[in-house]
């Protein structure tokens, strides 16, 4: 059995300025987190409670409804731990773990409509809904070549309300939307992986960041990460490979 990791006390003074975890959660990704921000719950609470143990620090939250606001709370500085998907128009504010989820990017569309696969999505006069500032919002923003997006609080409900061609979400919350909704299905496959990691500011020194880089591969590795999600009632399946 591998000894736990244990941070330097330089590594606490870093990560933890204030001496208490600040995290920042998104509670508007209900893979990753529940509950309400009196009392979050799921695999990234779990997670940011296990740093504030290594760290030997008490542990507060901050939560929000969407990813753009954890990070702006961790590009702002009010927070020394987020979880958020990698994205490369993230990096430049904030140093990333290999991720510790993948979970799916995947489209719905009314039940009618032409558009069968992925690849016919994108084309001229198709719009996507999508949620702005997620990470499908930032992928597809920069990858999409004919098709454009439209920004909205959810991006099913700017789908529904606008009358648009296609809707983008998370696999699992869109996968119950359109089972409640059968005027709608979901095009078989996915646009995209999101790789949901631990992230922290870029100016951390790079001891800092290599304990939480280690970290999560032993949270990974002895079954933390998936029994986390158990308990949160998702899937263990959803656990990221070795980095």
């Amino acid at each position: 059995m591998n000894t736990p990791l244990t941070p330097t006390e330089a590594v606490v003074r870093d990560l933890a300025p204030t001496g208490v975890l600040r995290v920042a959660v998104n509670l508007g990704n209900p893979v990753l987190a529940q509950g309400t921000p009196e009392a979050p719950a799921g695999v990234t609470v779990d997670i940011a409670r296990e740093v504030a143990a290594r760290l030997g620090v008490p542990v507060s939250f901050a939560c929000f409804d969407a990813a753009r606001k954890s990070y702006e709370e961790m590009a702002a500085g009010r927070a020394d731990l987020c979880f958020l998907a990698v994205e490369p128009a993230r990096e430049a504010d904030v140093a990333f773990t290999a991720p510790y989820v993948v979970i799916e990017g995947v489209y719905a569309v009314r039940a009618d409509s032409p558009l069968r696969s992925v690849a016919e999505v994108d084309r001229a006069g198709v719009r996507i809904g999508v949620k702005r500032g997620s990470a499908y919002d930032l992928y597809l923003s920069r990858t999409l070549r004919e098709a454009s997006v439209v920004r909205g609080e959810e991006g099913v409900d700017v789908f529904v309300a606008e009358g648009l061609e296609v809707g983008a979400g998370i696999r699992q919350p869109l996968t119950e939307y359109v089972a409640a909704h059968p005027e709608l299905r979901l095009i078989e496959g996915r646009f995209m992986q999101i790789r949901q990691a631990v992230g922290t500011r870029r100016d951390r020194a790079p001891e800092t960041v290599g304990f939480l880089r280690g970290l999560v591969e032993e949270l990974k590795g002895s079954g933390f990460v998936r029994r986390a999600l158990e308990r949160s009632g998702r899937s263990g399946e959803l656990v990221a490979p070795p980095a």
